[in-house]
């Protein structure tokens, strides 16, 4: 699907949060609003018009502003789609998915694949559309969420799913998290020569106060160890630090979510 009508801007919140805006003139849809000041007052400030909101999963940071933005929008006879998993019932939903539905944003002129991605949350989504992806907390650049809900094995899944959406896809996470995930990414593969050079590029940015992202599937699927858990040397860091030979992707990954969890 072409980008040609709409753009794609960032909102920041809280401490690391970014907040994902995609914008066909005056219109606009919102990924994972989780602070509605910041977002009302960049819709004020530009004079424009909230369509829809794009929701990825239920906790708070990505949630929080919903509500707000809702009564912001009615405030001015406005209304809003609200896109959000089914299965955490959240408050404002319109349309409530499970995964592999399409949708439409009519105003944005963009239409999404969602795809389901359980464990960070159990409920996790994320929203594809071949040019970009809307993944929130499942694949950050250089890492991966926490497993709070769900198991090793349904997030290896996951983002098994996201490693074969094309190369050029651009990656929309919701934290800039990249350098810390580099420093662990360089623990697991210090060889990695693509890692090395990506971490420089990314260090330079983080100095400058500069945004990390988009990263793309291609990049992370050389950089990111938990997309790369098929790999001898990954394999080989996982065993080292679990003290069990380890040759099959999903105690790889498990390992290694527990490294990065226990450091």
């Amino acid at each position: 699907m072409s980008q040609s009508t709409y753009s794609i801007d960032v909102i920041k919140a809280f401490n690391d949060n970014y907040i994902w805006v995609l914008r066909n003139q005056q219109h606009i849809a919102l990924v994972d609003p989780g602070d509605a000041n910041v977002c009302i007052d960049y819709i004020d400030a530009n004079n424009l018009v909230l369509t829809d909101i794009l929701i990825t999963h239920h906790h708070h940071d990505h949630i929080g502003g919903i509500e707000a933005l809702l009564s912001h929008a009615h405030s001015r006879s406005q209304t809003v789609e609200v896109y959000a998993p089914a299965i955490n019932e959240i408050s404002g939903t319109t349309h409530a998915l499970n995964g592999s539905e399409i949708i439409t944003l009519r105003h944005i002129d963009v239409s999404f694949e969602v795809i389901d991605v359980p464990g960070h949350t159990l409920g996790h989504i994320a929203y594809y559309n071949q040019d970009i992806l809307f993944c929130g907390d499942t694949l950050f650049s250089g890492g991966c969420g926490r497993l709070f809900e769900g198991t090793p094995e349904q997030m290896a899944t996951s983002l098994a799913k996201l490693s074969r959406l094309d190369d050029h896809t651009r990656v929309y996470c919701t934290h800039e998290y990249t350098l810390a995930n580099l420093h662990f990414a360089l623990m697991v593969e210090p060889n990695n020569l693509d890692l090395l050079s990506y971490f420089n590029q990314v260090t330079e940015l983080r100095e400058l106060d500069k945004i990390t992202l988009p990263s793309t599937i291609g990049l992370e699927k050389r950089i990111n160890p938990f997309l790369r858990c098929q790999e001898k040397a990954v394999q080989q860091a996982a065993s080292e630090y679990s003290n069990q030979t380890i040759t099959d992707n999903i105690a790889a990954f498990a390992a290694i979510r527990q490294w990065k969890d226990n450091p």
